[in-house]
C-alpha cells in the first residue's frame, strides 16, 4: 500500500465512477438513471426533510411578509433558469435566447428591490417553458402545477418535476450515446484500467489468486488423459482449452476459460470476487443462481422422467406443469434452501404424477412407488447426487461454448436430456457469454 494524498483518491474515485457507468451503459440495455432515494426511517432521510422542510418554511415566511422578501425566491429562480437550460438541445436557440430574457437575473432583482417582482408571471412562464420541454410521460405532472396558487408550493412542485425532468432527459442521452459507446467502450475500459493499475500497481491480489487456481486445474487436467474419447472431441473440450499433455505450460486462453467458468461454482462469502470482476459481479452472480436452479429443474424433470416411464411424460403438458411449479418453489431461493424447497417439489411431483394417472385411467403409484419418487427428488438437495452432477456437468460443458473466443453454439451441440430447459438454457448463456466476452 502507497501513500495517497485526498486529491489522488479522489482521482481515481471518479476514474472508478466514470468506468462503472460507461461499462453499466453498454451491458445493462436497461440502464437508468434513477434519483436517489433513502429509507423512510433511516437517519439520512430524517436529516434530508428536515432540511427540505426548513428550507420551504423558511421560502414561505419571506414571501408572506409585508413586504415580500424575494431573497431566496430569487435564488430558486437561479436553479430553475440553469436548469431548464440544462434540458435545451443545441438546435434550441431561440428558446435559450428567450429563457435568458425572461429569467434576467439582474433585472430580476432590480424588480424585487422595488417591489414590482411579479412571481406569479415568471412562474407562468416556466410552467409553459417546461411543458414544451417535457417527455411525454410528465405532461399530466406539469398540467397538474398549473392548478396550484400558493407561490412557496408552487415554486416547490417546480424543482421537483424539473428534477424528474433533467432525470429523463440523462436517460435519453444515455440510450443515444448507447450505441457509440459499444464501438469504443472497449479501448476506454483498457486505458482506463491501465490508468489505475499505474497508479495502484499492487491491488489485484484476488484477481491474480483466482488466475493461479485455474491455472493449476489446467495443468492437472492436462496431464491427465481424458475417460473417453468422445469428450475430448467435444466441442466442449476444446472450448475450454484443453491441451495437450505434452504442453508443460497451459495457454493463457485455457487458463482464462477455465477462471471464467470457475464463477460458476462460486461460494459467496467464503472468498473475495476477482477485482477485475467487481463490475460484473451481480450479473455474474444472477448467471449462476438461474445455472443452479436450472441444474434442480432439470434432475427434478429426469428422476420423474425415470420413474413415471415415457407414457406419463408424453402426456400433454405433463413435463410443462413439473417444470413451472419447480420454478415457482426455487424462485429467489439461495442453494443453502433447496432441501427444504425440494421437500415441496417432491409433493408437488406427486400430485400432479397422481391427477394424470387418475386422467389416464392408469392405476395410482403404491405407496413404496410415491415414497421412492419423494426420496430420489429429495436426495437432489445434495451436492454429491449422481443426477444433479451429471446435470451439471453437461450445463458447464455447454455454457462453455459461449465464451470460447469465436466460438458458436447450435442445436447439435445442445446435451442430450436437457430439452425441457433448453429454451431458458440457451437464454442464461448467451447473457453470460455477452459478460464475458466483454472482460476478456
Amino acid at each position: 500500500p502507497q501513500a495517497l494524498s485526498v486529491n489522488e483518491l479522489q482521482e481515481i474515485t471518479d476514474d472508478i465512477s466514470k468506468l462503472t457507468i460507461v461499462h453499466e451503459i453498454v451491458l445493462n440495455g436497461d440502464f437508468k438513471l434513477q434519483a436517489a432515494s433513502f429509507s423512510p426511517k433511516s437517519l439520512e432521510n430524517r436529516v434530508k426533510e428536515t432540511l427540505h422542510k426548513a428550507f420551504w418554511d423558511s421560502l414561505e415566511e419571506q414571501l408572506s411578509a409585508r413586504p415580500p422578501d424575494y431573497t431566496r425566491a430569487i435564488q430558486l429562480l437561479q436553479e430553475i433558469k440553469e436548469a431548464l437550460l440544462s434540458l435545451l438541445l443545441p438546435r434550441h436557440n431561440q428558446l435559450r435566447s428567450q429563457i435568458e430574457e425572461v429569467l434576467d437575473m439582474e433585472l430580476i432583482r432590480q424588480e424585487a428591490e422595488h417591489g414590482a417582482l411579479d412571481i406569479h408571471g415568471l412562474t407562468v412562464y416556466v410552467l409553459g417553458t417546461m411543458a414544451r420541454l417535457c417527455a411525454p410521460i410528465r405532461d399530466e405532472e406539469v398540467r397538474g402545477l398549473q392548478s396550484l396558487t400558493d407561490p412557496a408550493q408552487l415554486l416547490r412542485e417546480i424543482f421537483r418535476v424539473l428534477g424528474l425532468m433533467k432525470t429523463d432527459m440523462l436517460n435519453f442521452t444515455i440510450q443515444s450515446l448507447r450505441t457509440h459507446l459499444q464501438d469504443h467502450t472497449i479501448q476506454y475500459e483498457q486505458k482506463k484500467f491501465q490508468e489505475l493499475l499505474d497508479k495502484l500497481p499492487n491491488s489485484l491480489d484476488r484477481t491474480r489468486e483466482w488466475l493461479c487456481k485455474a491455472a493449476a486445474e489446467v495443468s492437472v487436467s492436462s496431464s491427465q488423459p481424458p475417460p473417453h474419447p468422445a469428450v475430448s472431441g467435444s466441442p466442449a473440450a476444446h472450448s475450454l482449452g484443453a491441451v495437450s499433455s505434452r504442453t508443460t505450460v497451459p495457454s493463457l486462453t485455457s487458463v482464462l476459460n477455465r477462471g471464467y467458468m470457475n464463477l460458476l461454482c462460486w461460494e459467496p462469502g467464503q472468498k473475495e470476487y476477482p477485482e477485475t470482476l467487481f463490475m460484473d459481479q451481480a450479473r455474474l452472480q444472477e448467471v449462476q443462481a438461474q445455472v443452479n436452479q436450472l441444474t434442480i429443474t432439470a434432475a427434478v424433470l429426469l428422476v420423474t422422467s425415470g420413474t413415471c416411464g415415457s407414457t406419463l411424460c408424453g402426456s400433454p403438458g405433463f413435463v410443462a406443469r413439473l417444470k413451472r411449479v419447480t420454478k415457482v418453489l426455487l424462485e429467489g431461493l439461495s442453494c443453502t434452501r433447496y432441501e427444504e424447497a425440494l421437500e415441496d417439489i417432491s409433493d408437488q411431483v406427486l400430485q400432479e404424477v397422481s391427477r394424470t394417472l387418475s386422467q389416464l385411467g392408469y392405476a395410482a403409484f403404491t405407496t413404496d412407488q410415491c415414497a421412492s419418487l419423494k426420496g430420489q427428488i429429495k436426495s437432489i438437495a445434495d451436492k454429491g447426487n449422481a443426477v444433479r452432477h451429471v446435470i451439471e456437468q453437461r450445463i458447464h460443458s455447454f455454457l462453455s461454448l459461449f465464451i470460447s473466443p469465436g466460438g458458436q453454439n447450435s442445436q447439435k451441440d445442445f446435451p442430450k436430456g436437457l430439452d425441457p430447459i433448453q429454451e431458458e438454457l440457451l437464454e442464461v448463456g448467451r447473457r453470460f457469454g455477452s459478460v464475458i466476452h466483454h472482460n476478456r
